[in-house]
């Protein structure tokens, strides 16, 4: 397993990565108005059209993104940014997910409701070729036979339908609630978000990416998750701060591990 944590800049550091040469990308950028970051600029589509080129075939960057409230309206930024990685860089729009949150703190107008939530786009470059969609929604019906009446026949009488027992749980939805967490990166994302887009968008031995690596939240969950990782961070303080939170991590850890496609069949292969 390889950790790579570079201090520089994102878009030189990407130039020299080979094409085609990253399974997924899970970042959060800086946006709207904060056009600079720690006293660094963001050249957003820079960045951009070096993912495309950077990520296989079928591989998947996980973007995620907030707009501010300035004068009473919301920018609009993130979703001018998706129809740019859409648009203008080639990857497909695979799915617009939401990060739903508590404690987001004061974002948003005073006159509408709290604003709670960030956008995490999943771009893909063509076809995902990996994703261990999540199963933990309990079934409302798990165990009830629903076998009965069916569709209508020619002749008027309907057919009498004998139908497969729910699954226990049914396919997540595309909003995620997780709580917020602080660190010591004023933006910082949970671990549980970046744990479940890495096991939904690759496999153990693929090479996970963050080009904007801030306290190492992703790096850390590629590390219990045995995925290679490329960490790159322009500011001094904050990368050591990543390199100190990775290193320390035990890759033995277990952490709370979701239910996938991949090891619901393993399961029901046990049975």
């Amino acid at each position: 397993m390889s950790m790579k944590l570079i201090q520089g800049d994102c878009l030189e550091v990407m130039k020299a990565l080979p094409d085609n040469s990253v399974d997924l990308t899970v970042t959060s950028p800086p946006y709207d108005n904060l056009r600079t970051y720690n006293g660094y600029v963001f050249d957003f589509e820079g960045i951009a059209k070096e993912l495309y080129r950077v990520t296989k075939t079928g591989g998947v960057v996980v973007w995620v993104v907030g707009d501010a409230t300035i004068r009473g309206s919301e920018t609009g930024t993130s979703f001018r940014q998706a129809l740019y990685f859409k648009d203008v860089c080639g990857f497909n729009l695979h799915d617009t997910m939401i990060w739903a949150k508590d404690g987001g703190g004061a974002i948003g107008s005073n006159k509408s409701y709290i604003q709670n939530f960030e956008y995490m786009f999943v771009f893909s470059k063509g076809v995902p070729h990996t994703y261990n969609l999540i199963y933990d929604k309990p079934n409302g019906s798990y165990g009830k036979d629903k076998s009965g009446i069916g569709r209508r026949l020619q002749t008027g009488k309907h057919k009498m339908e004998k139908r497969k027992l729910s699954a226990e749980f049914s396919r997540r939805n595309n909003w995620w609630y997780i709580a917020v967490e602080r660190g010591e990166h004023p933006a910082v994302f949970p671990e549980q978000l970046a744990h479940d887009h890495i096991i939904s968008w690759s496999n153990e031995g693929d090479t996970v990416l963050d080009p904007m690596m801030g306290s190492g939240t992703t790096g850390k969950m590629a590390k219990i998750l045995k995925r290679n990782f490329i960490g790159i961070e322009i500011s001094k303080e904050y990368f050591d701060i990543a390199t100190r939170r990775i290193e320390d991590t035990d890759p033995l850890f277990q952490a709370g591990e979701a239910m996938t496609v991949e090891n619901m069949e393993k399961e029901r292969g046990k049975r």
